[in-house]
């Protein structure tokens, strides 16, 4: 049911939406200088902002400073810095090659705005997913509204009070809220909808989207496969896997490493290695470092622990699986070789509990990950290249690390996005402009200049030499050109 704050919310959404189109349509937000004046507005927020805004993502999901620094303020300034460096590039039109039949002209790519962006963020990463998608919609000249994530309600609030003190109000807005606002908003005719979250409220955004035609990109989550061999040196790769598993956001994040799948000649050197390196990086009792964060809350504190209750992953569990309700804390958790129909290797687990499952070669381990919704990320350990390549080229995934974790998320030249149940459409760097921009293609022409068979009425020497300059048989038109001359 509604709060009162929310009915308030949802009955302006049908307001705000009519003046962002608005904006649009004055034609301000084309202009390369206005696009300019809200990337500097951004980078101005994050940096006069950054204590603020890491407190309140500790206040909301017990994320450490240090990582929220390089995981969500870092991110998020290089992204705003890249985009003001190369934004008059990236709306240059791109000139393109000419067909004779379109000779003689000239032909190129004019990126423009696709209009009024809605775009959805998750709390996981509060901050930096609300504003990344921001500074490309921005970038390419479209008028944004903005849902956060109610389950953040302390960065969701900040990001309110922030937004528009910094940005034009006339073409952003932080709309608040939980379920009656989002479904409010999903009503609406967009001309983007930018959804980060699950897949099961991914397809209800795509299926509202589908009312108006309104294109989507949708950056959803999944089990993301780790394959291992022993050809790889284990203390270095234990340190990658524990950092990208327990290093950022204690395991919360759509591209963390879901499960394992070891070799069986080096799976027990593997899980004790594992072992030390978590003692390394979090100590005897991890739940006391200041290095490792906690469950958003306790609905997810509680889905969870129910993973790790279940009989047959209980028994399995190798290494962790202390709870702690009143902190919202679960310690680093190695299960080995649970059955694959439990619920912890049915779903995406989506936290700091890391199923290893043993297998016999990398054929065995393909076997394994075919049998799940394609991945949003998909890593490789390995230095043999056979076995890189029969990987890369045998299992699909948004994106791909080899001999690391996570890293590939913070390379802006890559696009960042998935595949099959784990999104659709991608974003980073140019890709982020570009999932904003519809390209428009242009053909310029003068007044003269044409060619006298492209007109009816079409005589057999015009329709060979229409042929000719068609198939690009360049002889055949200098034989008809010279028949027809005689």
């Amino acid at each position: 049911m509604a709060s009162e704050d929310e009915e308030t919310t949802v009955a302006a959404v049908p307001q705000i939406v009519k003046d962002l189109q608005r904006t649009v349509r004055s034609g301000i937000t084309r202009t390369a200088e206005w696009r300019m004046q809200q990337l500097r507005a951004i980078l101005k927020l994050v940096q006069e902002n950054e204590e603020r805004i890491i407190q309140v993502i500790a206040q909301d999901i017990g994320k450490p400073a240090h990582e929220a620094f390089l995981t969500e303020i870092f991110v998020a300034t290089a992204s705003c810095k890249l985009a003001i460096k190369e934004l008059k590039k990236w709306m240059a039109p791109q000139k393109v090659p000419i067909t004779l039949i379109a000779f003689p002209g000239t032909a190129e790519v004019i990126p423009e705005p696709l209009g009024v962006a809605l775009i959805i963020s998750p709390w996981n990463f509060p901050f930096l997913l609300a504003i990344d998608p921001v500074i490309g919609a921005l970038a390419a000249g479209c008028a944004v509204v903005l849902k956060p994530s109610e389950i953040t309600p302390t960065v969701s609030s900040l990001l309110a009070e922030l937004i528009p003190q910094y940005l034009d109000t006339d073409a952003i807005q932080v709309v608040e809220g939980g379920v009656p606002v989002v479904t409010a908003l999903l009503e609406q005719k967009w001309d983007k909808i930018f959804y980060t979250g699950c897949p099961r409220v991914g397809r209800i955004v795509m299926a509202a989207a589908a009312k108006h035609l309104t294109p989507v990109t949708l950056e959803l989550g999944g089990k993301c496969p780790l394959y291992i061999d022993n050809s790889v040196d284990l203390k270095v790769s234990a340190m990658r896997i524990c950092q990208g598993k327990w290093g950022v956001n204690v395991g919360q994040a759509c591209i963390s490493p879901d499960y394992l799948l070891v070799e069986e000649d080096i799976v027990s050197k593997l899980v004790e290695t594992i072992k030390a390196t978590i003692v390394q990086f979090f100590g005897e009792d991890p739940s006391t470092s200041a290095d490792l964060g906690r469950i958003v809350n306790e609905f997810h504190f509680q889905r969870l622990k129910g993973l790790l209750d279940d009989p047959r992953t209980a028994e399995r569990i190798v290494y962790g699986g202390q709870c702690d309700k009143k902190s919202l804390s679960i310690a680093p958790t190695l299960v080995l070789d649970v059955p694959l129909d439990t619920p912890i290797m049915s779903e995406e687990i989506f936290g700091p509990i890391l199923p290893i499952i043993t297998v016999k070669g990398v054929e065995k381990a393909m076997d394994v990950i075919l049998e799940f919704p394609k991945p949003l990320a998909l890593y490789i350990f390995t230095t043999r290249k056979a076995v890189e390549e029969q990987l890369l080229t045998g299992i699909s995934a948004g994106g791909v690390g080899i001999n690391e974790t996570i890293s590939h998320f913070g390379v802006p030249g890559l696009p960042f996005g998935g595949v099959g149940e784990s999104g659709m459409g991608a974003y980073h760097g140019k890709h982020s402009f570009d999932a904003f921009s519809h390209k428009k293609g242009v053909l310029h022409k003068g007044m003269g200049g044409d060619l006298p068979a492209k007109f009816p009425p079409y005589t057999d020497a015009k329709k060979s030499l229409i042929r000719c300059l068609v198939t690009g048989d360049f002889l055949g038109v200098l034989l008809v050109l010279l028949r027809i001359r005689k």
